[in-house]
């Protein structure tokens, strides 16, 4: 295979993080009680590959397989949005295959300009003057940027071309490619010349035809003999077969025998190929003392109801007509069908699956790990939406349910948790014995609830309520 050409690849996306959110408050000289004002975070760069007509194979992927977006910029204060990153657009050639690790067909870019976002980047964090309400008017809570997208994708081509030209190795696909375009292949007399796919543009007034010279094809090409193996995925691309015989190796007795094992082979790796429009034409007919093969082969042609083309590349003779008649047929011939994409599905919150083992239980789901990479667990009100989030998407009730025990580990994302199946969201008193057990956060924050109460007016009077009855000594 050439070094030059590389149809097959596999490349390592990852989309820009997103920006963190701020944590500020408004504290201007003259401005009282300014309150939050932390603006929100910026999106992370995306990975973007588009079909671009400048790029005819996947050589450039050989000494570069990691393409990573940049992460967006972090918010600040008095409301000010960080900047987003820009999008890493990576050019890929037209008729580029894109599939996912467990081979699903996500993208076909067969069309110059097309795009598809291999790895999205992250949304921007919250600030803080996100998260004000009524009862809470001065939130600390924020949270951290969202992490890109990040997968191994398999990339692969496959020419796209209206006319494959196919026949055994030196029969003249390669000076035919030549003599009726401005493609400049290797020519040489001597078999497996072209190691891969030529591309070369017919041009008469407003008619225009994109050849492409397909190596390789011997016996067994479809089981992997030669180079057919490789190259015989282009074929599926191209609308018509152009099949190309040699007078040069052409039997008398059996005239046709070469063309039969061609269509063999290319049955044996697709059946859709075998109805695939196919051009004949009979290359080299300039040779002295082919006479007797000439007739042979037209008198098998006629038989069989085929239509043969008898063309000489050294002279040009019949050239002209044949590449009409491809046009022709090229024009009738219906359109290719189309490949079948998978749609990318977007995982639900719930889908996350719950795994026991030796060090505790490991929870993992696209999105509980996004929330858990997000919140920022050394604030106290982070972690607490961070728990009702988690109440609110089943994962403590699955817990149970699996077996879990209060204490038990729990790890998302590479943080450890620890399990409590009854959570305290309301004030009691401590020395009540039916007070059910409280988490030291929250016991930090009831003891600065209880300092930061201002005794009423009522409770001065020495009176109980709103001063129905009085206190009891």
């Amino acid at each position: 295979m050439s070094r030059n050409f590389i149809d097959k690849t596999r490349v390592f996306v990852q989309g820009g993080r997103g920006g963190r959110g701020a944590c500020s408050f408004d504290r201007q000289k003259y401005v009282p009680m300014g309150g939050p004002d932390g603006g929100d975070g910026g999106a992370g760069g995306s990975v973007i590959f588009f079909a671009s007509e400048n790029c005819d194979s996947l050589l450039d992927f050989k000494h570069r397989s990691h393409f990573k977006a940049k992460a967006g910029d972090f918010g600040r204060s008095s409301n000010k949005t960080g900047a987003s990153a820009p999008d890493l657009r990576v050019p890929v050639p037209v008729g580029t295959l894109v599939y996912t690790e467990d081979d699903h067909l996500v993208a076909d870019l067969k069309s110059p300009g097309q795009e598809y976002v291999a790895a999205k980047g992250g949304r921007g964090g919250r600030g803080n003057a996100r998260f004000i309400t009524e009862i809470n008017n001065g939130p600390r809570d924020h949270e951290l940027g969202e992490p890109g997208e990040e997968r191994w994708l398999r990339l692969e081509l496959r020419v796209v071309a209206q006319v494959g030209i196919i026949g055994f190795p030196n029969v003249g696909k390669s000076t035919l490619l030549a003599s009726v375009t401005h493609a400049n292949p290797i020519i040489a007399d001597y078999p497996f010349t072209t190691l891969c796919p030529v591309l070369g543009v017919w041009q008469r007034k407003y008619k225009t035809l994109v050849f492409a010279d397909i190596p390789g094809l011997i016996e067994g090409a479809a089981q992997g003999a030669g180079l057919g193996h490789d190259f015989l995925r282009h074929i599926s691309r191209t609308k018509v077969l152009l099949h190309i015989l040699s007078l040069a190796e052409i039997d008398k007795n059996e005239p046709l025998a070469k063309y039969d094992q061609i269509r063999h082979e290319l049955e044996a790796y697709d059946e859709v190929l075998k109805d695939r429009p196919e051009v004949l034409a009979l290359n080299k007919i300039d040779l002295p003392d082919k006479d007797e093969e000439l007739a042979a082969v037209e008198q098998a042609c006629r038989e069989r109801g085929l239509k043969l083309h008898l063309v000489s590349c050294f002279t040009h003779q019949g050239l002209e007509e044949l590449v009409e008649d491809v046009f022709q047929v090229v024009q009738s011939a219906p359109d290719l069908p189309e490949f079948e994409i998978e749609p990318e599905v977007i995982p639900a919150p719930e889908d996350f699956d719950i795994v026991r083992a030796e060090d505790g239980w490991h929870v993992s789901g696209v999105r509980l790990n996004k929330l858990v990479l997000m919140t920022n667990l050394d604030e106290e009100e982070s972690v607490n939406r961070l728990q009702r989030r988690f109440n609110a998407w089943g994962v403590e009730r699955r817990l149970g349910e699996a077996g879990a025990q209060p204490g038990d580990p729990v790890f998302i994302a590479g943080k450890e948790f620890s399990y409590d199946p009854t959570p305290v969201w309301f004030d009691a008193d401590e020395d009540s014995p039916d007070t059910p057990d409280v988490r030291p956060s929250q016991k930090i924050r009831l003891a600065g609830k209880a300092q930061s109460k201002r005794p009423s007016l009522a409770s001065l009077a020495g009176l109980r309520g709103r001063g129905r009855g009085r206190t009891k000594f």
